[in-house]
């Protein structure tokens, strides 16, 4: 933040922030290790963390050694202080989950499909939740469409929700911070935090499901949206004989029903999609949803991708639980705006 342009109430925001990241990061904490920590004069974090206490936000979990003088009480943060909303929404059910500051979750469910009558079923969905939960602070809802910055631009197959501002209306109307995110950007979200691979630097994050193909890459730890948020959309992608990666895939069939992978023509397709990954951004490991793809065609479209590409440039090839991998970077994200804005990648296991 820029010191000339700051204000007393400004600084405050920015000083509770980061005691409530590092808290959450670390466990517990004294206030003189908060200010050492932090670079924060003792009297502020005393006083900041007076007002926590008093809040509820933080509790005493002990009293440090003593060193000659008072004994210095530890602080740790409450987690049940506050709560997190994830939900996504698909074409035969939405999926939500309540969890708390340090991402144990307090309840998940499914409901019917809220395509099927537009928003206002989501909207009583979401008030029903709110009011079981009242603590809720946060929300981050996932959709199969294009997102910029909260408005949902391309969403082929729901028309009542394209070219429509959720994340203003939801904020507006709860008065909690949204985040509206693509499907495909939170999965390879949560597959990173989930799976520990915060050290490779690409993923690429594959999956068909009901709406068609879509992609989650993320890069040097950053998800790529590209110049008009259109990132991962690729079923436009040209592969041959005048099909688009979509029209190859599907062979003129409906995508309406999740199944395993295994037709030559799907083998082909995907492998040629890979050789175009791996000549563009050649990622470190290429991510599938166990619920589409065993280990069978995993080694055939390793063997059909070497047609186009050397084997030493082909990246892993795995499966993950695109579901969980899907709430979990909800998860994520809906945490880091609870504790407004600060990246809380070490918070959720």
């Amino acid at each position: 933040m820029d010191k000339q342009f700051a204000t007393p109430k400004s600084m405050k925001k920015v000083i509770l922030r980061v005691i409530r990241t590092t808290l959450l990061q670390f466990g517990s904490a004294t206030k003189v290790e908060l200010s050492k920590q932090l670079g924060i004069s003792f009297p502020t974090v005393s006083k900041v963390v007076a007002q926590m206490e008093r809040d509820g936000e933080v509790y005493v979990v002990g009293l440090d050694d003593s060193s000659g003088g008072r004994r210095a009480k530890r602080y740790a943060f409450n987690p049940e202080h506050m709560l997190g909303l994830a939900v996504f929404l698909e074409e035969n059910e939405t999926v939500y989950a309540v969890f708390n500051c340090v991402g144990e979750v307090k309840e998940q469910g499914t409901r019917p499909s809220v395509f099927q009558d537009g928003l206002p079923l989501l909207i009583e969905l979401v008030q029903d939740i709110l009011l079981e939960f009242p603590k809720i602070s946060s929300m981050a809802i996932g959709v199969p469409g294009a997102v910029d910055n909260g408005r949902i631009f391309h969403i082929p197959n729901y028309k009542s929700f394209h070219d429509f501002e959720l994340k203003t209306y939801f904020e507006d109307l709860f008065s909690i911070p949204i985040v509206v995110e693509n499907d495909m950007n939170a999965a390879v979200l949560g597959f990173q935090k989930r799976s520990g691979r915060e050290d490779q630097q690409s993923l690429v994050y594959l999956y068909s499901g009901k709406n068609g193909p879509g992609a989650g890459i993320l890069i040097n730890g950053d998800v790529v949206r590209g110049s008009t948020f259109f990132t991962g959309e690729i079923s436009f992608m040209p592969l041959y004989d005048n099909q688009n990666f979509h029209q190859a895939m599907y062979q003129g069939r409906k995508n309406t029903e999740t199944r395993t992978i295994g037709e030559k023509h799907e083998i082909h397709a995907i492998s040629r999609l890979i050789a175009s990954l791996v000549a563009i951004i050649n990622p470190h490991t290429v991510i599938f949803s166990k619920e589409e793809m065993d280990q069978i065609a995993l080694n055939q479209i390793a063997i059909e991708s070497t047609k186009y590409v050397p084997k030493a440039h082909l990246p892993e090839l795995i499966v993950s639980d695109w579901k969980r991998d899907y709430l979990h970077g909800l998860q994520r994200l809906a945490l880091d705006r609870m504790v407004t804005g600060i990246r809380l990648v070490d918070v959720l296991e």
